[in-house]
């Protein structure tokens, strides 16, 4: 297939807080989750698409930029599980102030009975950012409206968000900083190209829940606090950031899968080991799924890779 242009960005309005708590980093996180207070979807830009913070009045600038990766609704508190001070804040409790704050700004007299834990949120993961200091602001998009309160999706091939992509590219190379989602075509025009976003680990972790629709794949169970996503080959053993890499299961088969007295088998049924019997005198509780077939994913593209679950029957488990 011919490489996609990367035709359209977004420019998204950024809080003062959010940004300036990715500024000071040592390190550039991997990704950074722009958390919206309520769930009204995205779909203005496909992923891999350029995603600019602009700072609102009295900055009026860009501070910088990454690459969309995906888009969720999940509890605010999942959202804080998921990515920590990812989500720009410095604790839970920071977090959820600010959620209350927006929430109560755009209804004052709203009263859901809920804990603020449990709103739900609009998370827009943003893969590879980089945040500018004030004295490498981007300037700001000429035909930006002051009636635009969100955001909104911009050309990247003409006009402003052509310089806007190319100025922050830029500064992202003069600070030796390498762009791996987004290839620029060394043709005619210097055309962006989509390629497939990485997910970092908490994307991850939500995407994996998604999938397998907030169910253990082994026992059914629905509890989210008690689910945890596993990686078939673990990241730190070379294993990717992919739902096909994922399975969503209760923390105690988790635990169980990470050392190997169980596996999940390139068909796709639940295998116990003789081994946690004989080194627990237990596991009646794990045996009645054994030979079973785990609950998948409803779309084909998200379910685990053949591949990989043959390498951890292969590699971790203790058959």
């Amino acid at each position: 297939m011919p490489p996609v242009v990367a035709a359209k960005g977004y420019i998204a309005n950024t809080d003062w807080d959010w940004y300036t708590h990715f500024l000071h980093r040592a390190q550039p996180p991997e990704e950074v989750n722009f958390w919206q207070p309520s769930a009204h979807g995205f779909r203005a830009v496909p992923p891999g698409a350029p995603f600019f913070f602009r700072l609102k009045h009295p900055h009026n600038a860009i501070a910088g930029f990454g690459f969309f990766s995906r888009y969720e609704a999940i509890p605010a508190w999942l959202a804080w599980e998921s990515f920590g001070d990812l989500n720009g804040a410095a604790s839970l409790d920071e977090m959820l102030r600010r959620l209350e704050k927006y929430r109560r700004s755009r209804s004052p007299t709203a009263a859901t009975g809920a804990r603020p834990g449990d709103y739900i949120v609009g998370c827009i993961m943003v893969s590879q950012p980089a945040f500018f200091p004030p004295d490498e602001w981007v300037r700001d998009d000429g035909d930006w409206k002051p009636t635009i309160v969100a955001g909104k999706s911009i050309d990247l091939l003409h006009g402003e968000g052509q310089r806007i992509l190319r100025d922050c590219l830029a500064r992202q190379r003069a600070r030796g900083e390498a762009v791996e989602t987004l290839r620029v075509e060394l043709s005619r025009h210097g055309r962006p190209v989509l390629v497939e976003p990485r997910l970092g680990q908490g994307a991850f972790r939500v995407a994996v829940t998604k999938a397998y629709r907030g169910a253990c794949a082994v026992t059914g169970e629905h509890s989210l606090p008690a689910l945890e996503a596993a990686h078939v080959r673990p990241w730190s053993d070379g294993g990717p950031h992919s739902v096909r890499n994922g399975l969503l299961l209760r923390a105690d088969v988790h635990r169980l899968y990470d050392k190997g007295y169980v596996t999940v088998g390139p068909d796709y049924r639940f295998v116990v080991s003789p081994r946690l019997v004989e080194d627990f005198d237990n596991g009646r509780e794990y045996r009645r799924y054994h030979g079973e077939r785990i609950h998948l994913p409803g779309r084909h593209e998200d379910r685990p890779d053949p591949a990989l679950l043959e390498w951890h029957a292969q590699e971790v488990f203790r058959g």
